[in-house]
Protein backbone atom coordinates (compact mmCIF):
# COMPACT_ATOMS: atom_id res chain seq x y z
CA UNK A 1 0.00 0.00 0.00
CA UNK A 2 0.97 3.37 -0.23
CA UNK A 3 -0.34 6.92 1.10
CA UNK A 4 -2.63 8.44 -1.59
CA UNK A 5 -1.70 12.20 0.48
CA UNK A 6 1.69 12.15 -0.67
CA UNK A 7 1.12 11.20 -4.62
CA UNK A 8 -2.55 13.29 -4.79
CA UNK A 9 -1.44 16.52 -6.31
CA UNK A 10 0.44 14.97 -9.35
CA UNK A 11 -2.30 12.25 -10.27
CA UNK A 12 -5.24 14.97 -10.36
CA UNK A 13 -3.86 18.04 -11.61
CA UNK A 14 -5.93 21.41 -12.15
CA UNK A 15 -4.43 21.20 -15.99
CA UNK A 16 -3.43 18.78 -18.14
CA UNK A 17 0.45 17.33 -17.45
CA UNK A 18 2.38 16.19 -20.47
CA UNK A 19 5.36 15.14 -21.53
CA UNK A 20 4.88 16.16 -24.71
CA UNK A 21 7.06 19.19 -26.16
CA UNK A 22 5.98 21.20 -29.09
CA UNK A 23 8.75 20.58 -32.06
CA UNK A 24 9.25 21.08 -35.74
CA UNK A 25 10.48 18.81 -38.56
CA UNK A 26 11.78 20.99 -41.44
CA UNK A 27 11.42 19.26 -44.64
CA UNK A 28 14.42 20.33 -45.95
CA UNK A 29 16.25 18.34 -43.43
CA UNK A 30 14.14 14.88 -42.53
CA UNK A 31 13.92 14.63 -46.86
CA UNK A 32 17.32 13.71 -47.36
CA UNK A 33 18.11 12.14 -44.25
CA UNK A 34 14.97 9.69 -45.03
CA UNK A 35 16.62 8.88 -48.37
CA UNK A 36 19.66 8.20 -47.46
CA UNK A 37 18.47 5.91 -45.15
CA UNK A 38 17.77 3.59 -48.47
CA UNK A 39 21.75 2.89 -48.72
CA UNK A 40 21.69 1.57 -45.12
CA UNK A 41 19.26 -1.13 -45.10
CA UNK A 42 16.20 -2.42 -47.79
CA UNK A 43 12.72 -2.40 -47.27
CA UNK A 44 12.18 -5.71 -46.98
CA UNK A 45 15.34 -5.99 -44.24
CA UNK A 46 13.59 -3.32 -42.59
CA UNK A 47 10.06 -4.68 -43.10
CA UNK A 48 9.38 -1.20 -42.46
CA UNK A 49 12.06 1.24 -43.15
CA UNK A 50 11.07 4.48 -41.17
CA UNK A 51 12.71 7.18 -39.52
CA UNK A 52 10.93 7.67 -36.57
CA UNK A 53 9.72 11.26 -35.42
CA UNK A 54 10.52 11.04 -31.79
CA UNK A 55 9.63 14.21 -29.10
CA UNK A 56 12.60 15.97 -28.02
CA UNK A 57 11.36 14.86 -24.49
CA UNK A 58 10.34 11.56 -24.94
CA UNK A 59 13.77 10.43 -26.36
CA UNK A 60 13.77 6.19 -27.26
CA UNK A 61 9.92 6.24 -26.39
CA UNK A 62 9.21 6.27 -30.07
CA UNK A 63 6.11 8.54 -29.23
CA UNK A 64 5.70 12.72 -30.80
CA UNK A 65 2.87 12.88 -28.06
CA UNK A 66 2.02 10.77 -25.49
CA UNK A 67 -0.34 8.60 -27.27
CA UNK A 68 0.81 8.84 -31.10
CA UNK A 69 3.97 7.52 -32.86
CA UNK A 70 4.64 9.17 -36.45
CA UNK A 71 7.45 8.64 -38.89
CA UNK A 72 8.93 8.93 -42.74
CA UNK A 73 8.75 6.21 -44.35
CA UNK A 74 10.83 4.75 -47.55
CA UNK A 75 10.20 2.62 -50.83
CA UNK A 76 12.32 2.75 -53.25
CA UNK A 77 11.77 1.95 -57.39
CA UNK A 78 11.27 -1.92 -57.25
CA UNK A 79 10.93 -2.66 -53.43
CA UNK A 80 8.09 -4.34 -51.73
CA UNK A 81 7.57 -3.69 -47.56
CA UNK A 82 6.15 -6.96 -47.07
CA UNK A 83 2.34 -7.71 -46.14
CA UNK A 84 1.39 -7.70 -42.32
CA UNK A 85 -1.14 -7.07 -39.94
CA UNK A 86 -1.34 -5.46 -36.03
CA UNK A 87 -3.88 -4.43 -34.08
CA UNK A 88 -2.29 -0.77 -34.09
CA UNK A 89 -4.42 1.62 -36.69
CA UNK A 90 -2.16 3.31 -39.15
CA UNK A 91 -2.53 6.64 -41.34
CA UNK A 92 -0.83 7.31 -44.66
CA UNK A 93 0.27 10.84 -45.83
CA UNK A 94 1.87 11.04 -49.00
CA UNK A 95 4.84 13.34 -49.02
CA UNK A 96 7.16 13.02 -52.06
CA UNK A 97 6.83 10.78 -55.17
CA UNK A 98 4.34 8.95 -57.37
CA UNK A 99 3.23 5.87 -58.05
CA UNK A 100 3.72 3.82 -55.32
CA UNK A 101 0.67 1.62 -54.53
CA UNK A 102 -0.49 0.10 -50.69
CA UNK A 103 -2.89 -2.73 -50.93
CA UNK A 104 -5.18 -2.86 -47.82
CA UNK A 105 -7.21 -5.74 -46.68
CA UNK A 106 -7.54 -7.29 -51.10
CA UNK A 107 -7.47 -3.86 -52.53
CA UNK A 108 -5.07 -1.85 -54.25
CA UNK A 109 -4.54 2.06 -54.69
CA UNK A 110 -2.06 4.23 -56.72
CA UNK A 111 -0.33 7.24 -53.78
CA UNK A 112 0.02 10.32 -54.64
CA UNK A 113 0.86 13.55 -53.05
CA UNK A 114 -1.66 14.24 -50.41
CA UNK A 115 -3.30 11.14 -50.35
CA UNK A 116 -4.79 10.68 -47.90
CA UNK A 117 -4.97 6.70 -46.66
CA UNK A 118 -5.55 4.20 -43.75
CA UNK A 119 -4.89 0.61 -42.53
CA UNK A 120 -7.39 -0.43 -39.98
CA UNK A 121 -6.56 -2.50 -37.02
CA UNK A 122 -5.78 -6.05 -38.09
CA UNK A 123 -6.13 -5.41 -41.70
CA UNK A 124 -3.27 -7.26 -44.12
CA UNK A 125 -1.61 -4.18 -46.06
CA UNK A 126 1.97 -4.23 -48.10
CA UNK A 127 3.35 -1.35 -49.97
CA UNK A 128 5.30 -1.78 -53.41
CA UNK A 129 7.14 1.08 -55.60
CA UNK A 130 6.33 0.29 -59.23
CA UNK A 131 7.64 3.99 -60.46
CA UNK A 132 10.90 4.99 -61.45
CA UNK A 133 11.12 7.52 -58.31
CA UNK A 134 11.52 7.32 -54.27
CA UNK A 135 8.49 7.76 -52.36
CA UNK A 136 7.90 9.35 -48.87
CA UNK A 137 5.23 9.06 -46.75
CA UNK A 138 4.53 10.25 -43.40
CA UNK A 139 2.87 6.86 -40.86
CA UNK A 140 1.01 8.00 -38.33
CA UNK A 141 -0.29 5.37 -35.83
CA UNK A 142 -1.85 4.62 -32.45
CA UNK A 143 0.79 2.51 -31.10
CA UNK A 144 1.52 4.14 -27.91
CA UNK A 145 -1.95 4.08 -26.74
CA UNK A 146 -2.40 0.30 -27.62
CA UNK A 147 0.34 -0.39 -25.84
CA UNK A 148 -1.17 1.18 -22.88
CA UNK A 149 -3.93 -1.02 -23.16
CA UNK A 150 -1.41 -4.06 -23.30
CA UNK A 151 -3.55 -5.02 -26.19
CA UNK A 152 -0.92 -5.15 -28.89
CA UNK A 153 -0.98 -8.65 -31.48
CA UNK A 154 0.87 -8.73 -34.92
CA UNK A 155 0.72 -11.09 -37.47
CA UNK A 156 3.16 -11.67 -40.88
CA UNK A 157 1.87 -13.20 -44.35
CA UNK A 158 3.27 -15.89 -45.60
CA UNK A 159 3.93 -14.01 -49.13
CA UNK A 160 5.37 -10.33 -49.79
CA UNK A 161 2.47 -9.36 -51.13
CA UNK A 162 -1.20 -10.32 -50.04
CA UNK A 163 -3.73 -11.57 -52.87
CA UNK A 164 -6.18 -8.62 -54.60
CA UNK A 165 -9.61 -9.10 -54.79
CA UNK A 166 -11.06 -6.17 -55.66
CA UNK A 167 -10.30 -3.40 -58.33
CA UNK A 168 -8.47 -0.93 -57.56
CA UNK A 169 -11.10 2.13 -56.58
CA UNK A 170 -13.65 0.00 -55.42
CA UNK A 171 -14.03 1.19 -51.73
CA UNK A 172 -14.39 4.70 -52.68
CA UNK A 173 -16.65 3.88 -55.55
CA UNK A 174 -19.17 1.78 -53.37
CA UNK A 175 -18.87 3.77 -50.21
CA UNK A 176 -17.20 7.37 -50.87
CA UNK A 177 -20.04 8.78 -53.39
CA UNK A 178 -22.58 9.58 -51.05
CA UNK A 179 -24.37 6.07 -51.51
CA UNK A 180 -23.55 2.64 -49.26
CA UNK A 181 -24.83 -0.73 -50.65
CA UNK A 182 -28.04 -1.80 -49.07
CA UNK A 183 -26.31 -5.19 -47.21
CA UNK A 184 -24.20 -2.65 -45.63
CA UNK A 185 -24.25 -3.41 -42.18
CA UNK A 186 -23.80 -0.13 -40.22
CA UNK A 187 -21.02 -1.43 -36.90
CA UNK A 188 -19.44 -3.95 -39.52
CA UNK A 189 -16.37 -1.97 -38.65
CA UNK A 190 -15.09 1.08 -36.70
CA UNK A 191 -12.55 2.23 -39.28
CA UNK A 192 -14.24 3.74 -42.47
CA UNK A 193 -14.74 1.47 -45.33
CA UNK A 194 -12.77 3.99 -47.83
CA UNK A 195 -9.09 3.36 -47.58
CA UNK A 196 -8.06 5.96 -49.84
CA UNK A 197 -9.02 9.48 -49.60
CA UNK A 198 -7.72 11.21 -52.99
CA UNK A 199 -5.94 14.58 -52.13
CA UNK A 200 -7.91 16.16 -55.55
CA UNK A 201 -10.85 15.25 -54.48
CA UNK A 202 -10.10 17.39 -50.87
CA UNK A 203 -8.53 19.97 -52.59
CA UNK A 204 -11.40 20.47 -54.71
CA UNK A 205 -13.95 20.52 -51.79
CA UNK A 206 -11.74 23.32 -49.72
CA UNK A 207 -11.61 25.29 -52.90
CA UNK A 208 -15.59 24.97 -53.85
CA UNK A 209 -16.09 25.84 -50.08
CA UNK A 210 -13.60 28.58 -49.65
CA UNK A 211 -15.59 30.93 -52.16
CA UNK A 212 -18.36 31.37 -49.18
CA UNK A 213 -15.19 33.11 -47.74
CA UNK A 214 -16.70 31.40 -44.29
CA UNK A 215 -13.74 31.51 -42.42
CA UNK A 216 -13.42 30.04 -38.79
CA UNK A 217 -11.67 32.29 -36.87
CA UNK A 218 -9.29 29.80 -35.51
CA UNK A 219 -8.77 27.62 -38.61
CA UNK A 220 -9.86 28.87 -41.60
CA UNK A 221 -11.62 26.32 -43.77
CA UNK A 222 -10.76 23.18 -41.83
CA UNK A 223 -12.63 19.18 -42.70
CA UNK A 224 -12.43 16.31 -41.00
CA UNK A 225 -11.92 12.92 -42.81
CA UNK A 226 -15.05 11.27 -42.17
CA UNK A 227 -16.30 7.59 -42.30
CA UNK A 228 -19.25 7.90 -44.62
CA UNK A 229 -20.63 4.55 -42.86
CA UNK A 230 -21.73 6.47 -40.10
CA UNK A 231 -20.58 10.17 -39.73
CA UNK A 232 -17.13 9.13 -37.19
CA UNK A 233 -14.14 9.48 -37.44
CA UNK A 234 -12.23 7.63 -40.49
CA UNK A 235 -9.92 6.16 -37.67
CA UNK A 236 -11.80 5.55 -34.24
CA UNK A 237 -8.74 5.93 -32.61
CA UNK A 238 -7.61 9.41 -34.63
CA UNK A 239 -8.77 12.10 -36.01
CA UNK A 240 -7.72 13.39 -39.13
CA UNK A 241 -8.12 16.91 -40.62
CA UNK A 242 -7.49 19.04 -44.01
CA UNK A 243 -7.62 22.86 -43.56
CA UNK A 244 -7.48 25.65 -45.76
CA UNK A 245 -5.93 28.65 -44.05
CA UNK A 246 -6.28 31.88 -46.66
CA UNK A 247 -3.68 34.21 -47.31
CA UNK A 248 -2.52 36.44 -44.79
CA UNK A 249 -4.82 34.96 -42.35
CA UNK A 250 -4.17 36.00 -38.59
CA UNK A 251 -6.37 33.41 -36.91
CA UNK A 252 -7.45 33.94 -32.98
CA UNK A 253 -5.58 31.50 -30.14
CA UNK A 254 -7.25 28.78 -28.75
CA UNK A 255 -6.15 25.18 -27.28
CA UNK A 256 -7.47 21.83 -26.91
CA UNK A 257 -7.16 18.52 -25.14
CA UNK A 258 -5.59 16.82 -28.14
CA UNK A 259 -2.33 16.93 -28.69
CA UNK A 260 -2.08 17.53 -32.71
CA UNK A 261 0.56 16.59 -35.35
CA UNK A 262 0.57 18.99 -38.12
CA UNK A 263 1.70 18.66 -41.66
CA UNK A 264 2.11 21.23 -44.57
CA UNK A 265 0.76 20.45 -47.79
CA UNK A 266 0.97 23.74 -49.27
CA UNK A 267 1.90 27.55 -48.14
CA UNK A 268 3.79 29.11 -45.92
CA UNK A 269 3.15 30.58 -42.29
CA UNK A 270 3.80 30.52 -38.98
CA UNK A 271 2.45 29.08 -36.01
CA UNK A 272 2.88 29.88 -32.82
CA UNK A 273 2.62 27.85 -29.49
CA UNK A 274 2.30 28.91 -26.68
CA UNK A 275 4.71 32.23 -27.18
CA UNK A 276 7.02 30.03 -28.78
CA UNK A 277 6.90 30.56 -33.03
CA UNK A 278 7.42 27.73 -35.78
CA UNK A 279 7.77 28.90 -39.03
CA UNK A 280 6.77 26.63 -41.97
CA UNK A 281 7.17 25.64 -45.05
CA UNK A 282 5.57 22.75 -47.61
CA UNK A 283 6.49 19.26 -46.39
CA UNK A 284 7.54 20.88 -42.54
CA UNK A 285 5.76 18.95 -39.69
CA UNK A 286 4.94 20.12 -36.19
CA UNK A 287 3.35 18.88 -33.26
CA UNK A 288 1.74 20.86 -30.74
CA UNK A 289 1.38 19.68 -26.95
CA UNK A 290 -2.13 18.92 -25.43
CA UNK A 291 -3.63 22.19 -23.87
CA UNK A 292 -1.14 24.31 -25.50
CA UNK A 293 -2.06 27.74 -27.19
CA UNK A 294 -1.58 27.95 -30.22
CA UNK A 295 -2.14 30.48 -33.49
CA UNK A 296 -1.64 30.05 -36.86
CA UNK A 297 -0.79 32.75 -39.30
CA UNK A 298 -0.23 33.10 -42.92
CA UNK A 299 1.87 34.71 -45.53
CA UNK A 300 0.07 32.74 -48.79
CA UNK A 301 -2.90 30.54 -48.73
CA UNK A 302 -1.67 27.47 -47.22
CA UNK A 303 -3.24 24.29 -46.42
CA UNK A 304 -2.43 21.69 -43.82
CA UNK A 305 -2.99 17.80 -42.65
CA UNK A 306 -2.98 17.51 -39.23
CA UNK A 307 -4.04 14.25 -37.19
CA UNK A 308 -4.54 13.84 -33.00
CA UNK A 309 -6.47 11.42 -30.02
CA UNK A 310 -9.37 13.54 -30.43
CA UNK A 311 -12.27 10.49 -31.21
CA UNK A 312 -10.68 8.69 -28.05
CA UNK A 313 -10.74 11.56 -25.56
CA UNK A 314 -14.62 12.37 -27.42
CA UNK A 315 -15.96 8.92 -26.54
CA UNK A 316 -14.18 9.00 -23.11
CA UNK A 317 -15.55 12.54 -22.26
CA UNK A 318 -12.18 14.13 -21.80
CA UNK A 319 -12.22 16.27 -24.60
CA UNK A 320 -12.01 19.87 -24.29
CA UNK A 321 -10.91 23.36 -26.03
CA UNK A 322 -11.04 26.87 -25.32
CA UNK A 323 -10.82 29.95 -28.10
CA UNK A 324 -9.15 33.29 -26.78
CA UNK A 325 -10.88 36.70 -28.31
CA UNK A 326 -8.36 38.29 -30.86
Amino acid sequence: MAPLWEVLAKLVTPEPNTRTHSHIWYWKDTKNRVLDSGSIITAEQAERRVLILENPNMRGESKITDTLYAGLQLILPGEVAPSHRHTQSALRFVMHGNGAYTAVDGEKTIMRPGDFIITPSWTWHDHGNESNEPMIWLDGLDIPMVNHFSASFSEKLNEDTQELKRPEGDSLARYGAGLLPVDHKLFDNLASPVFSYPYDRTKEALDKMKESKEWDKCHGLRLKYVNPSNGGHAIPTMATFMQLIPKSFSGNSFRSTDGTIYTVVEGQGKTTINDQEYLWNKGDIFVVPPWAKIKHETIDESVLFSFSDRPVQELLGLFREKIYKQ
